[in-house]
């Protein structure tokens, strides 16, 4: 199989994976919202702030070293899984003391145990990070797609249980555990790589001299994407940390499928050919093109049909959660342009160069975020998707030196598709003003929406169209092997 071949063939595996787990969740997610009310959401939501920040040491930039090293052999994955699976453990050794502490934070005494359970997926993640990194590096995506879709269906399954007898925020919290715990247990049934009975602290010191600058940048990066939980559910209250989360859901489920479905392809690939700048521009103009084709029109579509999508799934009592939405459908519609450049600059080596670019993106987001602060929750989210644009420009600069493909080319690569977009959402928003049933005013959404942006496409001979329609016409879309 052609390196082109085995990139297209993992890509579909991980969006297929991410396509069948996220539909599940999301079919789920209706489903216990309509059980549990914005208040439980919203507590869950205050505590998994804390558990997503100590995740980031799960990795340590030690995943992403294993990728990025040309001959990482078993002595490099054996030392980082023992060193993983110590550290871990003393991570929830760290939050289960500070379970206390966060429940005083909140004032709600609930919080104690709740944090403590919570934090359990710190170590369960710890087992099979060095698996994840063993199935990126051998492009094995396949086997994730089995993995990832047991645990959804059975935390799922356990999720709505739990909520139907009157677990409240507890079924929320059994299910992101179960499915971390299954998800673990079927990658190292399927995985045959296993750990040795070896350690090289100096193997551990040179992925580290590696990592530790992704490990202080994603740390970074994590610590900004969810401080503005920790405020709202400060400042505010939990049910309107709830409307922020949940308009922030929807169409994270689609970047989710679509961005990390190419993130988790494209740095491998990029790392096996970091010598050759030819390819790697290649390869990063291919991604942003085709991923913004795909990501703008779905971003756009909901949140032109935002009300009426929310008023049929999850029930008026969301419905404080539509400008949240449609906020967040803009700040994603671009994160294609995000992932690519930045998996460029990884694969490169300049792990550098992304912590510096963290220190300055997140430092003007913190700014942003302080002066909107006073003037509510809604205000925190324009402030946000003013600074992602500031961010989309400090992340693609280095790559003007690095591949010769710079910010204005990138823009340029995507403004028809990305214009397109923008005018069928316009159409589809007047389309949500007549006055009929939300079911049938979606309907007809969905087939305007499709109608104007596949006819556009055709008519304007959009390169990305014209690639997606030759790759299925060709049936390379089926050939896996």
């Amino acid at each position: 199989m052609s390196t082109k071949e085995k990139v297209l063939s993992n890509l579909i595996w991980r969006f297929a994976e991410r396509i069948g787990a996220q539909a599940i969740s999301f079919i789920v997610s209706i489903v216990l919202a309509r059980i549990l009310g914005p208040s439980e959401y919203g507590r869950v939501a205050m505590i998994t702030v804390f558990t997503a920040i100590l995740q980031v040491f799960v990795d340590g930039g030690f995943g992403n070293a294993l990728i990025q090293k040309k001959d990482a052999d078993d002595i490099d994955f054996s030392s980082v899984f023992y060193f993983n699976v110590l550290l871990c453990l003393v991570l929830y050794l760290i939050i289960f003391l500070c379970a206390p502490l966060i429940a005083e934070l909140y004032c709600d005494d609930k919080l104690i145990n709740l944090v403590k359970a919570s934090g359990l997926i710190i170590v369960i993640s710890g087992i099979k990070n060095v698996q994840q990194a063993y199935i990126s590096r051998t492009l094995q995506f396949k086997r994730f797609f089995y993995a990832t879709l047991i645990g959804t269906i059975v935390s799922a399954i356990m999720g709505i249980l739990l909520a139907c007898i009157g677990f409240g925020a507890w079924a929320l919290v059994v299910q992101n555990l179960t499915n971390a715990l299954v998800d673990t247990v079927v990658v190292w049934w399927i995985v045959k790589w296993r750990p040795k009975a070896v350690f090289s602290f100096s193997r551990l010191m040179s992925l580290f001299s590696y990592g530790w600058k992704l490990l202080l940048s994603n740390l970074i990066d994590v610590l900004y994407g969810n401080i503005r939980q920790l405020v709202i559910g400060k400042v505010y209250s939990p049910s309107d940390l709830a409307y922020y989360n949940r308009g922030r859901q929807i169409p994270n489920l689609v970047v989710t499928n679509v961005n990390t479905s190419i993130d988790s392809v494209l740095f491998p690939v990029l790392s096996m050919e970091q010598d050759n700048m030819e390819y790697e521009k290649r390869i990063a103009q291919k991604s942003i093109m085709i991923s913004n084709y795909i990501m703008a029109p779905i971003m756009m579509g909901i949140a032109a049909a935002g009300e009426t999508l929310i008023k049929i799934i999850l029930t008026e009592k969301w419905i404080s959660c539509v400008p949240f939405l449609r906020i967040f459908c803009i700040l994603y519609m671009f994160q294609p342009v995000h992932t690519a450049n930045i998996n460029v600059i990884k694969a490169l080596g300049r792990s550098d160069i992304r912590l510096k670019q963290e220190v300055i993106t997140k430092g003007v987001g913190i700014i942003l975020l302080v002066a909107a602060i006073p003037y509510g929750t809604l205000m925190i989210a324009y402030a946000y998707l003013i600074g992602n644009f500031f961010n989309q420009i400090v992340n693609s600069w280095p790559n003007k030196k690095l591949i010769n493909y710079s910010y204005l080319e990138q823009l340029k690569d995507i403004s028809i598709s990305t214009l397109l977009a923008i005018f069928m959402g316009i159409c589809l928003y007047g389309i949500a003003q007549i006055n009929l049933p939300s079911i049938i005013i979606l309907l007809i959404q969905t087939c305007v929406g499709a109608f104007i942006y596949i006819g556009g496409s055709i008519v304007l001979k959009i390169e990305s169209f014209q690639y997606l329609l030759s790759m299925f016409n060709s049936r390379k879309f089926f050939q896996f092997k």
